[in-house]
């Protein structure tokens, strides 16, 4: 582990190069640039903002104005996107880059170090453009805010250890990408983003939260929108949760790569 770590130590200018040359070649070649970051998550903000707004403004708890529902599904995009790009890109990761992973020399956990830079970095600006929405409608987050980072390491860790699992089995079983596709779409209506938990039975609460994101994802908009601290009590499953797949990751990971490679 420690010659791993050496090693990755020792590649920490490609791995800088390689995630600042991606997010460049993403900005340069396209016209709109930095808008099509953001521009996925924020429409997904438009589109149930106008559906949901007038329904659910009225039953969000604490939260009172015209905006108080767009302001609140702002935040659990802002989670959910870091989540879904993580998982995406690691479930593809040794699939796509079989050429490199046989015929270069360099740390092979260099990868998903840089999809999670170029995740979090993708995740700033996005980041950037929900502090400028907040405060054209009126809202500015307060003390609170120190919190993001530990809840954006969360929600990181979470989305690293399932994607390099599900990514090592998807080069041995190819229906795991479809799969993974169609569980983040029930993901997300499992996930407290577009409604808020307290409008659901006590027993669908309980269900709920065995979803490890819903506590992170309530972290992001006790945050951002309510301005006040997370649960912390409610974050120790989720941060289990996060040791849990994160082990399995490197277990996975030190027993097949070889076959990966081999299979690649």
């Amino acid at each position: 582990m420690n010659k791993q770590l050496l090693e990755l130590w020792q590649a920490r200018y490609f791995i800088r190069n390689s995630i600042r040359n991606e997010f460049i070649s993403r900005v340069v070649r396209s016209r709109l640039g930095l808008v099509w970051i953001v521009l996925y998550p924020l429409a997904q903000v438009a589109i149930y903002a106008f559906v949901l707004s007038v329904v659910m403004s009225a039953k969000l708890p604490g939260l009172d104005g015209a905006y108080a529902y767009p302001l609140f599904l702002t935040a659990g995009i802002l989670a959910w996107s870091l989540f879904t790009e993580v998982v995406s890109r690691c479930l593809n990761l040794f699939i796509e880059n079989g050429n490199l992973l046989k015929k270069m020399v360099f740390p092979r956990l260099a990868l998903p170090v840089i999809v999670a830079g170029s995740a979090l970095l993708n995740n700033a600006v996005l980041f950037l453009s929900v502090m400028a929405i907040f405060a054209l409608l009126g809202h500015a987050p307060g003390w609170s805010i120190v919190w993001l980072p530990l809840l954006t390491l969360l929600m990181l860790g979470l989305a690293l250890g399932l994607g390099l699992a599900l990514g090592m089995l998807n080069v041995f079983m190819r229906d795991i990408g479809q799969l993974v596709t169609i569980a983040l779409q029930f993901g997300f209506w499992l996930t407290p983003i577009v409604y808020s938990i307290d409008l659901l039975p006590e027993r669908a609460r309980h269900l709920l939260f065995l979803n490890p994101l819903t506590a992170v994802v309530q972290a992001y908009q006790a945050v951002l929108v309510y301005g006040r601290g997370p649960d912390l009590h409610a974050l120790i499953y989720p941060a289990a949760c996060m040791a849990l797949v994160l082990a399995l990751a490197a277990y996975l990971y030190w027993r097949g790569i070889d076959e990966v490679v081999d299979v690649l």
